[in-house]
C-alpha cells in the first residue's frame, strides 16, 4: 500500500522542527529513521498530512560524556551506540542492548530517540533506559525539559512527550560491568516477546521489562525480593516476581502465560549474567 499524500518537511535545527510542530498540531509526524512511522504510514495506520524530517539536524547526533552522565542524542543511531567505545566502557548494558535490536538494516538507520518516541511494548531500550533510571530531554514552544524514565512510558505506544515536543538527548549514568540485557525476540521481526535489563550497583539491584505488557516496566517484586542478597537461590525466587501487578499480552505471538514465564526465566538469566561480570 501507499501512504496518503502529505508534505514533507526538513528543518535545519531543533527551533525550527518545534516551530513546525507548533505551526501544525496533531497534522504533523516527526520522521527521524522511519522504521516505525513509515509502516504504519504505508498501512494507513497514520496518516500526517505534515512529515517532519529531523534527519538532517546534525546536533542531535552524538555520544558524549558530560557532567558526570553519558548523554546520547536522539538521532544517534542504534549501531553506533552498539559500536561506541565510551559506552562500552563507562555504560555497557545500552550498546549491549542496542546490538539486540533488529538486524543490521535496521540497527543502520534506526535511532533512540525515534525508538523510545515510539513506544512499541516490544521495543528493546525501554527495558535498558528503565533498568539505567535515564533522563529523557525533550524539547518544546516552552524550552527544554526533563522526563525520569520512570514517567516517561504512559501506556501502549503513548509516553509524556507532549505532541509539539521532540525528544533531543538521552542521558544515562556511569556503571559498572554487572549489567545484562537478555531477550527472546519474535523470529520475523527481531521484536522482544520477553526482554529484561539488569542492573546490579552498591545502592541496589534495577530490573525492567520490555515485551510482556502495554508498556515497559520496573520490576519493583523482584527488585525488593533481591536486597542484601545475590545468591543463585534468591536469584531464582525473585525472578518468580518478574510479571507482578502487571497484565501480559496475549496475541498471535505468545500467550499471556507464556510471556509471563519469558518474564521469569530472562529475569534469572539477567540476574545471573549480571552477577558473572562482577
Amino acid at each position: 500500500m501507499y501512504p496518503a499524500n502529505f508534505d514533507y518537511k526538513r528543518p535545519a535545527t531543533v527551533d525550527e522542527a518545534v516551530a513546525l510542530l507548533a505551526q501544525h498540531g496533531d497534522a504533523a509526524k516527526l520522521l527521524a529513521g522511519g522504521h516505525s512511522l513509515i509502516p504504519a504510514m504505508k498501512l494507513r495506520l497514520a496518516q500526517p498530512t505534515v512529515v517532519v524530517d529531523i534527519g538532517r539536524i546534525s546536533t542531535l547526533s552524538y555520544i558524549r560524556e558530560a557532567g558526570g552522565k553519558l548523554a546520547i542524542g536522539a538521532m544517534t543511531t542504534h549501531q553506533e551506540i552498539a559500536a561506541s567505545r565510551l559506552l562500552q566502557d563507562k555504560c555497557p548494558l545500552l550498546p549491549e542492548t542496542a546490538s539486540h535490536i533488529g538486524d543490521v538494516q535496521v540497527r543502520n538507520k534506526g535511532t533512540i530517540g525515534g525508538s523510545l518516541a515510539h513506544a512499541d511494548p516490544a521495543a528493546d531500550y525501554p527495558a535498558t533506559i528503565l533498568a539505567l533510571d535515564a533522563e529523557i530531554e525533550v524539547a518544546g514552544p516552552n524550552g527544554r525539559r526533563t522526563i525520569r524514565a520512570g514517567d516517561f512510558f504512559v501506556d501502549l505506544l503513548q509516553t509524556a512527550i507532549a505532541a509539539n515536543e521532540l525528544i533531543t538527548e538521552i542521558r544515562v549514568p556511569v556503571t559498572a560491568k554487572t549489567v545484562a540485557y537478555v531477550k527472546t525476540e519474535q523470529k520475523a521481526s527481531g521484536f522482544a516477546l520477553a526482554g529484561v535489563a539488569a542492573v546490579i550497583s552498591p545502592s541496589g539491584v534495577r530490573v525492567g521489562v520490555t515485551g510482556i505488557a502495554a508498556k515497559a516496566y520496573r520490576a519493583t517484586g523482584v527488585e525488593q525480593a533481591l536486597k542484601g542478597q545475590m545468591t543463585a537461590n534468591a536469584i531464582a525466587l525473585a525472578a518468580t516476581h518478574a510479571a507482578d501487578g502487571v497484565e501480559p499480552l496475549s496475541d498471535i505471538h505468545a500467550s499471556a502465560e507464556y510471556r509471563a514465564h519469558l518474564a521469569q526465566v530472562n529475569t534469572r538469566r539477567a540476574l545471573e549474567r549480571a552477577v558473572s561480570r562482577g
